[in-house]
């Protein structure tokens, strides 16, 4: 207190005269702009219908995520547009939105909780679906709303119907026969598929592992799979319906028909056999434990001239430590004898992977080892992820590594994977390649040739839908460019039946798709295909079954 005294006698000697007066301290402020606080989002009020008059009503669909949830979202546009609802790509213009969700990361949820809150403020219903409400159906931001079950699809036309009534349904249940779990609805369903040409199958459900990251395994569950008629038949439909691309898709096609006692290899020798001349098939993802003891028959599969030499095999990390702490049941050594075996077997053969950077307990080590993986194959397809805890999963509840030492290893990574170029070497050499696809920047036709390698051709009248001889004369990083050398006369588009056969069975080729435009090929509305099969007829006396259901739901409903 002396010591201050000395100081200072007096707190208003604090300031001087010789100091700034408050007027002129504030002089230099006139010019800023004081922040105006933000009004409340006024929530537009929905309209209720009180009567559904079929085709008055306008449905946005979006998806989020894998092939898997594409092929539902197909499936349920495809009801939805056979009862008369005009689906829409406005979603200005739509009466509801059918969300339909991804559960993998956090960004994916966190778009499609943005997407619901834009939508209820707009005044839309909405209706969402996937993963996510699956897997977290009592979440905050779902109260209220429509909820359809990954294994419900089938049944999106009274969800739709009670939502735009004003009726909040919820419809989780999994698909039980004679007690066993079903992988999900009937396959021959209708569809309208985003791409006319690629026609979309599960093969099955759910998976046999339980890795610690994993939240999809919450909403998908344990493995289910589809009978191989029904997939074979589902395919036979497809390429009458004119489509020249399958996709087999699953949460891990590897573990196919372990429960029903047949395997993966098994059942692409039988859809090889259906597959037309000129038309390729697309095998998804596997996982390393459940394709090792298949790899002499994969091998054989993969090298047929219909079937692209291409597969999805996530390693996630180089680390058996990493590995034991995600409990992927297979080590390092394991996953190397997948690629080597392989890449002996099929030579070009393009294996692709996925990493996760930064997963708890990572060590300078174990990340060390993911690198020299990377370096070792230079994957041309190479899937980097930054861990995020997925509520609920064991890993969330794991100590987490720095935020600042994630994103560090996720740019130390992707700069190796930037480091390389492998289709230069390409450059000057013919292939073959399918076209399906249009650009993003709508410039070029997309196709694929035998190794699903991408390759950008000239948009050309005729010329989606044909297989066609092409010349490579650049590339980059993750395509090629090339000149057509066929004239149109000969390029090649997808037989049903070898010619010699085409007249006795009465089928016919898939159509040509013509656009000039360079916008995105028409919808394929998959209800009425010649020579329509069993199990297509199955399929709508299954949709008509459930309209039935409905209406005696609702009759129900209004006793009570």
């Amino acid at each position: 207190m002396s010591v201050c005294s000395e100081i200072i006698d007096d707190i208003e000697d604090l300031i001087s005269s010789q100091d700034i007066t408050p007027k002129e301290r504030y002089a230099n402020k006139k010019d800023v702009t004081v922040r105006v606080k933000k009004a409340e989002k006024v929530t537009k009020e929905k309209p209720i219908f009180q009567s559904i008059v079929p085709g008055t009503q306008h449905i946005y669909v979006k998806t989020w995520g894998c092939a898997h949830n594409n092929s539902d979202s197909e499936y349920m546009a495809g009801q939805l547009s056979a009862f008369g609802y005009n689906l829409v790509d406005d979603k200005e213009s739509a009466d509801l939105w059918l969300l339909n969700s991804c559960t993998v990361k956090n960004p994916s949820e966190d778009t499609f909780r943005n997407e619901i809150e834009a939508g209820v403020t707009k005044g839309k219903h909405v209706v969402v679906a996937g993963c996510v409400p699956q897997g977290a159906p009592k979440s905050e931001y779902l109260k209220g709303l429509s909820v359809i079950g990954v294994q419900q699809i089938d049944r999106v036309v009274e969800v739709v119907e009670e939502t735009l009534k004003g009726h909040s349904v919820r419809l989780l249940q999994p698909k039980k026969v004679s007690g066993r779990r079903m992988a999900g609805p009937k396959l021959a369903l209708p569809k309208v598929r985003k791409n006319p040409l690629i026609e979309i199958i599960p093969i099955n459900s759910g998976c046999l592992n339980q890795c610690t990251y994993c939240k999809t395994k919450h909403a998908r569950g344990d493995l289910a799979s589809y009978d191989p008629e029904e997939i074979v038949e589902r395919a036979k439909q497809a390429f009458r319906e004119g489509v020249c691309e399958l996709w087999l898709t699953s949460e891990d096609t590897g573990t196919y028909g372990r429960d029903i006692g047949t395997s993966l290899p098994e059942l692409l020798w039988r859809l090889v056999e259906v597959i037309p001349e000129g038309c390729m098939m697309r095998v998804g993802m596997t996982n390393p434990p459940y394709i090792l003891e298949h790899l002499e028959e994969m091998a054989k599969i993969l090298a047929h001239p219909r079937v692209y030499a291409f597969l999805h095999v996530p390693v996630q990390s180089g680390s058996d430590t990493i590995l034991a702490a995600m409990k992927r049941e297979y080590c390092r050594e394991d996953f190397e004898q997948v690629v080597d075996f392989l890449r002996e077997r099929v030579p070009g053969i393009t294996v692709a992977t996925d990493i996760i950077c930064g997963f708890p307990g990572e060590t300078e080590e174990d990340f060390a080892e993911t690198l020299d993986l990377c370096a070792k194959y230079k994957f041309p397809s190479l899937f980097i992820n930054q861990f995020f805890p997925r509520p609920g999963t064991p890993a969330a509840r794991m100590p987490r590594i720095p935020a600042n030492l994630v994103k560090t290893r996720t740019k130390r990574l992707t700069e190796l994977f930037s480091s390389y170029e492998l289709y230069h070497e390409q450059v000057g050499k013919i292939q073959r390649v399918l076209v399906t696809e249009i650009s993003h920047d709508k410039r070029f036709y997309v196709a694929h040739n035998k190794f699903y390698e991408q390759v950008l051709v000239p948009m050309r009248d005729n010329l989606l839908g044909k297989s066609v001889t092409v010349r490579i004369t650049s590339a980059t990083k993750f395509s090629m460019q090339a000149e057509i050398l066929d004239t149109e006369d000969t390029w090649k588009e997808c037989s049903i039946v070898s010619e010699e056969n085409k007249l006795q069975n009465g089928y016919i080729n898939c159509p040509d798709f013509e656009d000039t435009s360079g916008q995105e090929p028409p919808r394929d509305i998959a209800l009425n295909p010649p020579n329509q099969s069993p199990l297509f007829i199955y399929g709508i006396i299954a949709l008509l079954l459930a309209i039935v259901y409905r209406f005696a739901w609702k009759l129900l409903t209004e006793a009570q």
